[in-house]
């Protein structure tokens, strides 16, 4: 019997059977979730059999996913041994950094500092390619997140904001998005400007109340220290000491992005997100996002990560959701830009880190996340 340390489960191999042996009973629903629905999950991605008795958890079914299966238990159990949540989207991520553990690839992909603090709870990576994504926003002052919907790029953006604003290292937040279906054109709609724009950041709002306590959000709202904003009333302004983020910015038109970038003041930082293939512009309007894509690939000091529906942490029907439409509309993926310090996905799924023009490191092959063809387990 071995043991994986002071807070992991002991593990051995018993009738060929992996089976894992936990210390603290207590623990051991919160593990399981209701209904035992974490171990289902388990089950279901990774098409192995866990069998409970007692205090021990038995795995059985392919050496890899049976592997996996140990590891991502062990992990979670873990997290709730240093009082931390186990839900269903930490399962998931479980799963994806056991993989990719397994799979000899590059540890610096599950950091322990890949994540962000808040006021309410510890915001993680939880996916490779949200632990990129973190190290872009820490290190760059500007960076563009693109992919589809529930990768996590708008709700990380607005993590690294309210970590910077309370560790005082910006004074202010300022969140901006293109309000399309109004065509700009907000005066008619009833309030003042924070309630004719608030409709089209309702995602962002979302973020910030999990982020932050409800005085809080609405003191700082009220001060100005976190300030909403349609893209329209960005012009002639010089954005310092903040943290600026324009979301939904494939509905921006080339002289709307442009207008936007060169805001960016002394100490800001500034945060594009977007998905290319959702542009709600009218026909034969070029997009702002995919012009500034092209116009600044050479441009050093710009991060560019895209995610793929591997990175998408939202219900794991979403994944293929997105992959249906995908393969229906036979969409390219998107080239991924040369620029300075950047780390992007590729077409073919891997991970790289570009330092200008060349390519550096390849962190990832393609298909390490992704379980197919698997056989369904049943306990």
């Amino acid at each position: 019997m071995t043991g994986l340390g002071p807070e992991m489960p002991t593990v051995e191999l018993v009738e060929g059977r992996t089976q894992l042996e936990f210390d603290d009973n207590l623990l051991l629903p919160l593990l399981y979730g209701e209904r035992d629905q974490h171990l289902d999950r388990i089950e279901r991605q990774l098409g192995v059999s866990v069998v409970t008795r007692g205090n021990r958890i038995a795995i059985s079914g392919s050496a890899s996913a049976t592997g996996t299966a140990q590891l991502a238990l062990s992990q979670l159990y873990s997290r709730l041994k240093r009082g931390q949540e186990v839900d269903p989207p930490a399962v998931e991520a479980a799963i994806r950094r056991a993989a990719a553990e397994l799979a000899d690839k590059d540890q610096d992909l599950w950091r322990e500092d890949a994540a962000f603090r808040t006021r309410k709870r510890r915001i993680a990576a939880r996916s490779p390619g949200q632990t990129i994504y973190i190290k872009a926003l820490r290190e760059n002052e500007l960076v563009f997140g693109l992919g589809p919907a529930g990768t996590g790029k708008t709700y990380l953006a607005v993590a690294a904001a309210v970590d910077l604003l309370m560790t005082g290292r910006v004074e202010r937040i300022i969140l901006s998005r293109p309000a399309v279906e109004a065509g700009e054109r907000l005066g008619f709609l009833p309030g003042d400007l924070r309630d004719k724009v608030d409709p089209y950041l309702r995602p962002i709002f979302d973020a910030l109340n999990d982020m932050l306590p409800a005085d809080q959000l609405a003191k700082r709202l009220g001060s100005g220290e976190i300030e909403v904003a349609p893209i329209a009333f960005m012009r002639g302004r010089t954005l310092s000491h903040a943290f600026v983020i324009l979301d939904e910015a494939q509905n921006t038109t080339p002289v709307q992005m442009k207008m936007f970038l060169t805001r960016l003041g002394e100490a800001s930082r500034m945060v594009v997100t977007g998905d290319p293939t959702q542009v709600d512009l009218p026909v034969g309007t070029r997009s702002g996002l995919a012009e500034a894509l092209e116009t600044l690939c050479s441009v050093d000091g710009i991060a560019i990560v895209r995610f793929t529906d591997e990175d998408v942490v939202r219900h794991d029907l979403v994944a293929r959701i997105v992959r249906a439409y995908e393969a229906r509309e036979h969409m390219a993926s998107p080239r991924p830009a040369s620029v300075g310090s950047a780390f992007v996905r590729m077409p073919d799924g891997s991970l790289a880190m570009l330092h200008g023009s060349r390519w550096s490191m390849a962190l990832q092959q393609p298909g390490l996340l992704r379980r197919r063809g698997l056989n369904w387990g049943s306990r």
